[in-house]
């Protein structure tokens, strides 16, 4: 009890942060500056320090302090790649979190093979190699770098999991699972789809008929008969995409899901379609800190279930249970999608390193189709790259506040590679103007390709009759 009271001041302090941070995204008149946000974890990490000091390690507390604080790391995370620190243990948080969701439902629906464990598998030694590096060097509180380590290691002991159950499938039975893993995704994106779907459902029950017809007593067979072990989870696999096909036949005269699961599938649509249109604008649209009412909203959605499967008010389970998970989990891929492909820009960047991009993509496309161009075609590519130089003070970009935001080797980097474009493009238009006025030198130039290429002729058969010598020699 004594402990609850200590805490209350704790979680008023929370509570006014995540207030704080919530105005701090709302606020789109202005780019969010980093100051700002650092402020705030340095609050946030104030707070935290004084929680470690009224509680013992060996209790596991799961209260409102403990939401509101999960909702502050989860803001103050998303902030940090706003302002460009993708590389910082504290940005990792949100990337963690969202691909636990994405785990836990790849466990629960048994729907993986080996090549969709390996990105996260390479993704999770990518964050342990920031955290570690980020410990090492004292950049956050201990405490601080122990959560992260532990939602990690949760992580891992997901993938480590999945990887196990594949790890009994039988050789044999490698190529069949990896079928029927596809044909299912297959039949879930059907039954989220809108209209008819025979001509496209037909092929994929003719192929799992084919699978059916291959098993004897019910197993599948390997070489020579034998019965490989792990004939379970294929089996499942097969019986679970018959029964998908036969709800996409039954709904096809009729609405995907029954009228009391309408509210979630048109709740859940709307976030699929918002978050595929970020994932197609986000480098201009996109501010990470949107993605926490997207994620909240999806975790009161997956809250709904009981038993893994989304019920009525009388407590049954009405049909259209596939539609509504595929939905959630495709969500929840598109999420992490957008999370993992934050570049390490400043938002405040963000406008310059999109410009940069799109004038690179324009030299490069003037590059590879060549002329006719005059000078008059360049000059927007020159001007735009002019302004952009002007915008630097002592060879860096400042923010609003005089600080140096996040990105500064990125967009140097592409500032030079387009500057080099450029010279490229007048290299090119000086050479056509030479060859215009000056048609000798068409043919100077033709005699001079045919010199090298005789000389490099005769150096090839002078080195052909040295290699000749020598292996005669031995």
């Amino acid at each position: 009890m004594s402990s609850c009271r200590a805490e209350l001041p704790i979680l008023e302090a929370v509570i006014n942060i995540r207030n704080r941070l919530t105005a701090l995204k709302k606020n789109r008149a202005e780019y969010v500056k980093a100051s700002d946000v650092n402020s705030l974890y340095q609050a946030t990490v104030k707070q935290v320090t004084k929680l470690n000091d009224v509680r013992d390690d060996t209790t596991t507390y799961n209260n409102r302090l403990d939401t509101t604080l999960s909702d502050v790391f989860s803001l103050l995370s998303l902030f940090y790649l706003t302002i460009g620190k993708t590389k910082d243990t504290l940005g990792t948080y949100c990337q963690i979190a969202s691909m636990r969701q994405i785990l836990n439902h790849m466990n629960e629906s048994a729907v993986y093979n080996e090549s969709d464990l390996a990105p996260f598998h390479r993704r999770l030694g990518e964050l342990r190699n920031i955290i570690q590096h980020d410990g090492e060097c004292g950049k956050h509180p201990k405490s601080l770098i122990r959560l992260l380590e532990r939602q990690l290691k949760e992580c891992e002991a997901i993938v480590q999991s999945l990887e196990d159950s594949l790890a009994v499938l039988s050789v044999e039975l490698v190529p069949i699972h990896q079928k029927l893993v596809t044909f299912r995704r297959q039949l879930v994106a059907l039954a989220a789809k809108e209209g008819s779907h025979k001509s496209e459902l037909k092929p994929i029950q003719e192929e799992l008929r084919k699978i059916e017809s291959a098993r004897v007593d019910g197993n599948f067979l390997g070489p020579g008969g034998i019965v490989p072990a792990s004939q379970a989870l294929c089996s499942s696999l097969l019986e679970e995409c018959f029964e998908i096909s036969q709800e996409i036949k039954a709904n096809e005269d009729s609405k995907h899901v029954s009228l009391s699961l309408k509210p979630i599938y048109d709740r859940l649509s709307e976030i699929r379609t918002e978050l595929e249109s970020l994932v197609l604008t986000h480098r201009w649209t996109l501010r990470e800190t949107d993605l926490f009412n997207y994620s909240l909203s999806l975790q009161e959605i997956d809250k709904m279930r009981v038993d893994g499967k989304f019920v009525d008010a009388e407590g049954n389970r009405p049909p259209g249970q596939y539609v509504l998970l595929y939905l959630l989990r495709r969500c929840y891929g598109l999420i992490y999608r957008l999370l993992s492909s934050s570049e390490p820009v400043s938002e405040e960047l963000m406008p310059i390193a999109n410009k940069l991009s799109t004038v690179k993509k324009c030299l490069n496309e003037v590059l590879k189709f060549g002329g006719p161009f005059s000078p008059r075609d360049l000059y927007p590519y020159q001007l735009a790259l002019f302004q952009i130089d002007s915008m630097r003070q002592d060879g860096r970009f400042i923010g609003v506040d005089g600080s140096i935001p996040e990105g500064q080797g990125i967009l140097m980097a592409h500032l030079n590679e387009c500057h080099e474009l450029v010279e490229m493009v007048w290299f090119l238009l000086r050479l056509t103007y030479d060859i215009l006025i000056n048609p000798p030198l068409i043919q100077q130039l033709k005699e001079s390709m045919e010199e090298v290429e005789d000389e490099s002729e005769e150096e090839e058969g002078e080195d052909d009759v040295d290699d000749g010598g020598t292996s005669e020699g031995h």
